[in-house]
């Protein structure tokens, strides 16, 4: 026994005190994202999957010696690759991206029968833990590259840039572990091998655990943040926003408008005889009117428009950079495309009044001009869009069908 000891002892606070870090740091990275499944966030059942192989992968290797030879490390490799796969798959499938790649899978099953070579054919640990190492290498980069690239642009940048930094340092150890070993600078006897640079390249790549999945869990919290967001401003009816949320990027828009000296126009918009929609075919059919009414809105309105739902069948659109004769034609647009795609059993139309900003005039002002046209559009005989004139009253210039 004393013979024993000593023979492990310069190892434990090493290599395998490095895999019990490696093992803790990859099990609370799936406990944490398995925490996220039931919020239904695109790509985290592969991550959490990807952090439990690779904890698994880790105590094959751990338990190596235990083994028969060679065979934990071998299951330990494959864990690994399918961890790797995994996690970029998950990385691609969070950003709406196709997750699968059969070339990525082809290349995965290449290098899974290069490892068998290597560990049993011709056994050569050096060029098993290059290869390795540069696939780990690909999919760091594959991490930090789809993160950049389709990082949406709406949303605060910090999250995706810390995963992506996380994913390319990561990618530097890999490489200098690749060439490092692959170019023959250094021999590995063993892959527990507890020489100062093995410790060092384990270490560095241990460290980056959890460095991914803390950018990970950022990216699903910031996600489900963007839902509540959502939730908070858009109409989940319509597909337009809410009152206030509408009201408070008007008004933003107006002093930005102010301040650039551009034009400013608003249309509010008013189903015709929405109350008989509900009363002939049920509430039900007005919803999906509504719906149907938010949808086409949506596809026909400006990229720069602001449209939003006041409450109940009345709507409003903000046209930036736009006069009251162009808001007008933009307007009568809107119901020439509404009439061209009615909605199915319960068709219907809408009437709507057009003002222009002026100087000084304030939201409230502007809405209350605008409707007071809409009920001018109203009283003409409805699915017309009619203008306020700048001494309050509405005057008699409408757009109407034909």
């Amino acid at each position: 026994m004393p013979l024993f000891i000593p023979a492990i002892f310069p190892i434990m606070p090493s290599t395998v005190a490095l895999l019990g870090i490696a093992i803790m740091s990859c099990v609370m990275s799936a406990s944490v994202l398995a925490s996220l499944l039931r919020a239904d966030v695109r790509g985290v059942p592969r991550w959490c999957a990807a952090y439990g192989l690779a904890a698994i992968g880790i105590v094959f290797v751990w338990a190596d010696k235990s083994l028969p030879p060679q065979v934990g490390t071998f299951a330990a490799h494959t864990l690994f690759l399918l961890g790797g796969l995994l996690i970029a798959q998950g990385t691609r499938e969070f950003f709406g991206r196709r997750a699968v790649s059969r070339v990525e899978c082809v290349a995965v099953v290449a290098i899974f029968l290069a490892v068998i070579v290597l560990t049993y054919v011709e056994p050569n640990l050096d060029a098993r833990v290059a290869l390795t190492s540069a696939y780990f290498a690909y999919v760091r980069v594959a991490i930090g590259w789809t993160a950049l690239r389709y990082r949406p642009r709406q949303r605060p940048k910090y999250n995706y840039y810390f995963l992506a930094i996380a994913a390319f340092v990561g990618a530097l150890v890999h490489v200098a572990r690749s060439v490092t070993y692959g170019f023959g600078f250094d021999h590995q006897a063993a892959f527990l091998d507890p020489s100062p640079l093995n410790v060092a390249f384990l270490g560095l790549g241990i460290l980056s655990f959890p460095f991914l999945s803390i950018a990970m869990v950022m990216l699903a919290h910031d996600r489900l943040a963007e839902r509540l967001e959502r939730l908070a401003t858009v109409d989940e009816l319509t597909g337009a926003l809410m009152r206030r949320a509408f009201v408070e990027r008007a008004e933003a828009m107006i002093a930005a408008a102010r301040v650039k000296g551009t034009p400013l126009a608003l249309a509010i918009l008013d189903i015709d005889n929405f109350k008989n929609v509900n009363d002939q075919y049920g509430h039900a059919a007005g919803d999906r009117a509504l719906a149907h009414f938010g949808t086409t809105m949506l596809r026909s309105v400006r990229a720069g428009d602001l449209f939003g739902r006041l409450g109940g069948e009345e709507f409003a659109v903000l046209f930036p950079a736009t006069h009251e004769a162009e808001a007008l034609q933009l307007t009568n647009g809107l119901r020439a495309a509404v009439a061209a795609a009615p909605c199915a059993q319960t068709p219907f139309t809408f009437s709507a009044g057009v003002d222009e900003f002026g100087a000084g005039d304030t939201l409230a002002e502007v809405m209350a001009r605008a409707d007071a046209a809409l009920y001018t559009a109203k009283a003409l005989g409805r699915d017309c869009v009619a203008v306020a004139s700048p001494d309050d009253e509405p005057d008699q210039r409408v757009a109407q069908p034909g």
